[in-house]
């Protein structure tokens, strides 16, 4: 009996023993891990910045990366803040837009190890180009993410035809009621580096007249019309062949689309709004101060067609925050041009991709910025429709599109009574000094070997 207590004494003091030692390892180890900093996703953002930063001062100014034996020039356009993630102690997620010198521009994961202020990335993977993914993350029941290949991404269900597209584009106008002589001024779509356009046929009761726009080049058909014209139609077909637009260089002079139009000011409010989005990037790249503007055009403006909408009033967008694609440009090219960032405004029309032939939903517009030695297209309203494409839309028009004209105060002789043309996509006429408003009607039809 007393060897037994002997006995039981001793196992006890071994278990109280092992207890004592397997909790002492157990607080150890939460003290180890109460120690590490907080990380929180402001951290995140200045270790990628950091990492890539050294990276762009090792590459010559440029982040590189090598992609199916192509060596990729990229610049930073902006981290997206709303992905930063802390995996676990010393384990962070980053996802950054980056622009190669081509234009393209890449959707990059990046994983980081390490403390505030001391963070390495450990593996980089290119996860988009121009919105499409090559991968999507999944995960598993462990709740571990890993990667699955996307095939066959496309964008066509959103409206996008990449590549190339060729159609037949009708212009056609219904004239109305003409009391006094009067003037027609339509717009003539150009051939350039990215559509090629060839006028097919032209129906009207008379002769027209072609005028050169004198601030940016555009061509115009103009009309001299009489009573006798009440009700007539012009008809205009043109045969289209279109590129999807990619950043590009040109040679224009950028000093005019530094300056302000009529309905879009430069400076005083806009430069105050500017320089308070683009904040601490001011020390950064074009591309990533005008990416600043984008998004916060996209992020703040509502695309409804009500009250003072579709003049392009970049005073009315600041205040309303609602209009159609004028105001979303506009608003833009204000901004941008505050913030010393070239930019400019066109308009046309865009093609349906989910159907060859019918009519268009009137006109559309769009904008241009300068950075890096070449003009980035943009696309903000459709970007607000569409947010799947807000990347692709940042650097890219698509194929399915037409240009009409360039620019804003257009310059004609002769040129309307109330002075210069705000822009032009529908026609604009005058009876006797009294604007009018003729019915327009746009349609298409695409070739048979789209």
């Amino acid at each position: 009996m007393k060897y037994s207590r002997i006995i039981y004494l001793f196992i006890l003091a071994l278990v109280m023993a092992c207890n004592t030692s397997t909790k002492k390892k157990k607080e150890e180890k939460t003290l180890a891990v109460s120690k590490l900093p907080k990380v929180v996703t402001a951290d995140i953002e200045r270790g990628i910045k950091a990492n890539i930063a050294k990276k762009v001062e090792e590459g010559g100014g440029y982040f590189n990366i090598s992609s199916d034996d192509k060596e990729l020039r990229l610049k930073l356009v902006r981290v997206h803040t709303e992905y930063l993630s802390n995996l676990g102690p010393q384990r962070h997620f980053a996802c950054v837009d980056l622009a190669d010198i081509s234009g393209d521009v890449y959707d990059v994961d990046f994983f980081l190890d390490g403390d505030p202020g001391s963070m390495n990335v450990t593996e980089t993977t290119l996860h988009k180009l121009n919105g499409k993914p090559f991968y999507t993350w999944k995960q598993r029941e462990d709740k571990t993410w890993y990667r699955m290949p996307v095939q066959n991404a496309s964008n066509d269900l959103l409206g996008v035809i990449e590549g190339e597209d060729s159609f037949d584009f009708h212009y056609e106008i219904t004239l109305p009621d003409i009391t006094d002589p009067a003037k027609m001024w339509i717009p003539v779509p150009q051939t350039d580096h990215f559509q090629t356009v060839e006028l097919t046929s032209i129906e009207a009761p008379v002769k027209h007249q072609i005028l050169q726009e004198k601030n940016y080049g555009n061509t115009v058909f103009y009309f001299e019309l009489f009573p006798e014209h009440s009700g007539k139609k012009i008809a205009i077909v043109y045969d289209v062949k279109r590129q999807e637009k990619k950043p590009y260089e040109d040679d224009t002079s950028l000093t005019k689309y530094l300056n302000p139009s009529l309905l879009m000011p430069v400076g005083d409010r806009f430069q105050v709004l500017a320089d308070s989005i683009i904040g601490l990037k001011n020390s950064e790249g074009a591309i990533m101060q005008a990416r600043a503007l984008y998004d916060y055009v996209i992020d703040n403006m509502r695309y409804i067609k009500a009250g003072k909408y579709g003049t392009g009033d970049a005073v009315y967008a600041c205040d309303a925050l609602t209009g159609n694609c004028t105001e979303f440009h506009s608003l833009f090219i204000s901004l941008a041009r505050s913030a010393g960032i070239p930019s400019r405004f066109a308009v046309g029309a865009s093609i349906p991709s989910d159907r060859d032939e019918g009519g268009i939903d009137g006109y559309h517009c769009w904008a241009e910025f300068y950075a890096e030695g070449k003009w980035w297209p943009v696309d903000i309203s459709e970007a607000n429709k569409y947010t799947a494409l807000a990347t692709y839309y940042f650097g890219r028009h698509p194929a399915n599109r037409i240009e009409f004209s360039r620019g804003r105060d257009l310059l004609v002789e002769p040129g309307p009574y109330f002075g210069p043309i705000n822009f032009l996509a529908y026609p604009v006429m005058e009876i006797g000094k009294t604007p009018a408003f003729p019915k327009t009607f746009f349609s298409f039809r695409r070739k048979a070997e789209q």
